[in-house]
């Protein structure tokens, strides 16, 4: 269970309710350095002015300002690989429970969880088949119109087995699942005995619904990667592999004669640098740098939360970014990319920048630069749809008991607030 749930922020308005066609965010520091008022609409970015020159739209009166004084503004993460049905298992006794009911909370609390970091979208990987049916994919769509109007959650329907026999069923229930809502079709052919025809399947039923795919894998066998990108090339909506961190343990000629297959096929890579999921294996992470140098698309993900894969999963893609950055090498915009703009363009997302015209999906996070932000993301202000849904506050103080003489600040410029 996760400690606390992002609540509705409190805001100024001179009416009963906010307009959420009259909101101004003033004061926002951008990541050029401007501090600028934004002015939002209709769910989209209206204009982007020098502080103090805006207004809200509409009736005045209606309007609803938010202060942003010493806040970085930036483009929202959207999450591109969670696992809400088996979110906060970590500490249960026995197998999951798949109970349609038990699986609509822990979803829903897990997509709050992951909003009030700041991901105003999200990807959930759903078990379907053997012994929870589609009463998970059920639980996690009823989850999904609970939570209209706060995010958006896709659901990927993931398969066990779908060759041979012991498949048939698997992909009878894969079908049955795009049938009901889910929007993309997964799961892991390194489990399946013939992991090429698990991949054929997916292929054959995308194609039929053109729906996007998104699959498990571990990326450590070169061939199976080549045949993979062999089949998936010039596919649209298009395809999703994670989290290769195999790509990663293999010699660097290999690597790179990888990369360029995945690239040339316009395959998506999803990194997990937090940890692994379900029983893709877990060791390191997929090498972005070589993976980005070859031109691939590469978003970065939380993967599990808080379940028997990663017991301690914060769903936080800020802090897969800081990884990213501190672990990896990337510069910190490079590393913010991959779970903002490159995670939204894997879930087929529009844009996101703070200009005029563009969707009103942003984060406020407490800061003066990326890099400080990355590193001290405590407070957030949430954005979706041109509404203000999560607000978190921090506060650190200092006990001035042992310091006799010292006059501690409450709070400083550079500490988290």
């Amino acid at each position: 269970m996760p400690d606390s749930q992002p609540q509705p922020p409190h805001s100024s308005s001179s009416s009963g309710h906010a307009d959420a066609s009259a909101l101004l965010l003033c004061g926002a520091r951008l990541t050029d350095g401007r501090t600028v008022d934004v002015r939002l609409g209709g769910g989209r970015i209206e204009a982007v002015g020098t502080a103090g020159s805006l207004a809200p739209s509409g009736n005045a009166a209606h309007g609803t300002r938010v202060d942003l004084d010493g806040y970085l503004l930036l483009p929202a993460p959207a999450e591109a690989h969670a696992h809400g049905d088996t979110a906060f298992t970590a500490d249960g006794d026995g197998p999951v429970s798949y109970d349609c009911e038990e699986v609509q909370r822990r979803a829903t609390e897990a997509a709050l969880l992951q909003l009030g970091h700041g991901a105003t979208a999200l990807r959930a990987h759903v078990h379907v088949g053997d012994v929870q049916g589609l009463g998970a994919l059920t639980a996690v769509l009823q989850a999904r119109r609970a939570l209209r109007g706060l995010t958006e959650l896709s659901t990927v329907a993931m398969p066990r087995l779908l060759t041979g026999v012991a498949g048939a069923d698997g992909l009878a229930m894969l079908r049955d699942a795009v049938k009901m809502g889910a929007s993309v079709v997964g799961g892991c052919p390194d489990a399946d005995p013939d992991p090429t025809g698990y991949v054929e399947a997916v292929l054959e039923i995308a194609s039929e619904h053109g729906c996007p795919v998104d699959l498990h894998t571990d990326g450590a066998d070169p061939a199976r990667l080549a045949r993979l990108a062999a089949m998936a090339g010039g596919l649209r909506p298009g395809v999703t592999l994670g989290p290769c961190g195999g790509l990663g343990r293999l010699p660097s000629d290999v690597a790179i004669r990888a990369a360029d297959q995945l690239a040339a096929a316009g395959i998506t890579v999803v990194c997990l640098p937090q940890g692994g999921c379900g029983s893709v294996d877990r060791q390191g992470t997929a090498p972005v740098r070589l993976l980005r140098a070859a031109g691939v698309r590469v978003a970065a993900g939380s993967g599990a939360l808080r379940d028997v894969s990663n017991p301690v999963g914060r769903g936080d893609p800020l802090e897969a970014a800081y990884l990213l950055a501190s672990r990896d090498g990337l510069r910190p915009e490079d590393a913010y990319d991959t779970v903002s703009s490159a995670a939204r363009a894997a879930l087929g997302l529009p844009e996101v920048r703070v200009e005029a015209d563009f969707p009103a999906e942003l984060l406020a996070v407490r800061g003066d630069g990326l890099a400080g932000a990355l590193s001290l993301a405590y407070s957030r202000i949430v954005v979706h749809g041109g509404r203000v849904v999560a607000r978190t506050s921090a506060v650190r103080e200092y006990c001035s008991s042992g310091a006799a003489g010292l006059d501690l600040p409450r709070q400083g410029r550079g500490l988290p607030s």
